[in-house]
């Protein structure tokens, strides 16, 4: 399937989502798919479908929703959750009104004042977010700043489209007309924030579990802006699936909510969404159904924020109070664990962690940071990636900034990675180049595709035609797909 959409007339018989272009179709006959036409293979809810969350107008529900929080706490929370489930010809998505509800609940119980709005069309969905992007303006630098988007999306000329409500996801012109567009009309006017954090999640959603057995365009690989953290629902380029009835959520926003009402008040933004992650695979390959199995996802994460936010709202006094309870002992083991910077380092003290401390108040942490550091370490093992335990302790990372990027690539980060390799790009001397081009081979077999490009223009340049094929058939494998301005220099 092409990155865009099609205009041929379809039918469909089951719902589906993830950060997909859409193309409904009538799926195979068979107990399982049959099954799957009502639900995910598990028995209707006994109860009614809740009636449908009405569509606030943006202006009413912004101006609503209050300032910085009363009391105590320190930080200010804000988010916008937009949902879109009227769509066209039967391309209809009954489970997005839950996520907006389920999560709208799990974020207020955080500490978020919730903006959320339903079914909105290209002009009222700009209003929203620039009326959002105005109290976001208005708060303090530190505050932590969450936006949602649950409905179709489609990537178009290497541009990621968010498709308004009512808009015909099958017609690329009215796709082109009706649409946000993620960078310039989300994110750019959230981040960037050095102090505090943006988080913008995309959960958007295709029809038919066939084509998504078949078909492998989706979302286009990103790059989060400083400050900000961008999660899709599902690998960039890669479909994803949700249930046909209004009583269940996506898988995604399912797991979202999951972990965020489950994790610990020491657990991270960061580290939530690498749960989510983990979560959503595991519960999709071990579903019962074979044809889910065979479609799980895997969400995209690009992170570059620089604060790390806990889940839980507190003041600097309940921060110094849980603080001054925990054992000096798992406290020093903490923060010799954040201090790693090689893999395998930090593998051995997390490992040690949970030895010691099984109910350890971080262990949530130190088992996200756990599978990063083995991911990374079985990856610096390959041949063709010329990094080493130097190029970890290299004695630029006195730059606070530097360091914090180092820190994150040892735990498999693959934005950190890309970041660091930048730094040498422009280096008239051979060491430099070779860092260029070790922490971009680092970064491309973590899952960044937009770093094996860049391989992959660097190795034509030096004229080593079958690398450069390497590395750009990579960097499709992993969901990038360049610009047109871009495309030229592999010619």
């Amino acid at each position: 399937m092409s990155n865009t959409p099609t205009n041929r007339p379809r039918r469909f018989a089951l719902k589906a989502g993830g950060a997909m272009g859409l193309a409904p179709l009538l799926i195979g006959s068979g107990p399982a798919t049959a099954q799957y036409g009502s639900s995910y293979g598990r028995a209707p809810a006994p109860t009614p479908a809740p009636a449908p969350v009405p569509a606030a107008p943006p202006s009413t529900a912004l101006a609503a929703a209050p300032g910085a929080p009363t009391g105590p706490v320190d930080e200010v929370r804000l988010a916008l959750l937009l949902g879109n489930n009227e769509y066209p010809a039967q391309q209809d998505l009954p489970p997005i009104p839950k996520n907006i509800r389920d999560l709208k609940a799990s974020l207020e119980a955080k500490g978020f004042a919730v903006t959320d709005a339903l079914n909105l069309d290209l002009p009222r969905s700009r209003a929203a977010i620039d009326a959002f992007s105005r109290t976001v303006a208005a708060s303090p630098p530190n505050a932590t700043i969450f936006f949602y988007f649950a409905g179709h999306g489609v990537q178009d000329q290497a541009r990621n489209l968010l498709i308004s409500a009512g808009v015909n996801p099958s017609v690329l012109g009215d796709v082109q007309n009706g649409s946000l567009e993620l960078n310039l009309d989300v994110v750019g006017p959230l981040a960037p924030r050095t102090t505090g954090a943006t988080y913008a999640v995309i959960d958007s959603c295709r029809v038919s579990l066939r084509s998504a057995l078949r078909d492998r365009d989706g979302l286009n690989q990103v790059e989060a802006p400083v400050g900000c953290l961008i999660a899709f629902s599902t690998a960039a380029g890669k479909p994803a699936i949700s249930s046909a009835l209004p009583t269940e959520n996506t898988f995604y926003t399912a797991s979202l909510v999951k972990v965020l009402n489950a994790s610990s008040e020491d657990t991270s933004f960061v580290d939530l969404f690498k749960m989510v992650r983990r979560d959503v695979r595991d519960t999709m390959l071990n579903h019962p159904i074979k044809e889910i199995r065979m479609v799980a996802q895997d969400p995209f994460i690009a992170d570059n924020t620089r604060v790390n936010v806990p889940l839980h709202r507190r003041s600097a006094a309940q921060i110094a109070q849980a603080q001054a309870a925990t054992q000096a002992e798992e406290e020093s083991l903490w923060r010799e664990i954040q201090a790693g910077l090689w893999p395998a380092d930090i593998v051995r003290l997390c490992s040690k962690y949970i030895e010691q401390f099984p109910q350890g108040r971080r262990r949530q942490s130190v088992e996200v940071a756990l599978e990063g550091a083995q991911d990374s370490a079985k990856i610096l093992q390959r041949n063709d990636v010329k990094l080493y335990k130097s190029s970890f302790h290299n004695t630029a990372a006195q730059n606070p900034t530097l360091q914090q990027d180092i820190a994150r690539a040892a735990r498999g980060d693959k934005d950190a990675a890309k970041r660091i390799g930048v730094i040498y790009k422009d280096g008239s001397t051979g060491q430099e180049l070779g860092r260029y081009e070790g922490w971009l081979q680092y970064a491309a077999w973590l899952g960044n595709g937009i770093a094996s490009y860049d391989l992959a223009l660097l190795y034509r340049k030096l004229d080593q035609p079958d690398l450069a094929a390497r590395y750009e058939s990579r960097a499709r494998e992993l969901g990038f797909t360049p610009p047109p301005s871009l495309k030229s220099g592999l010619k």
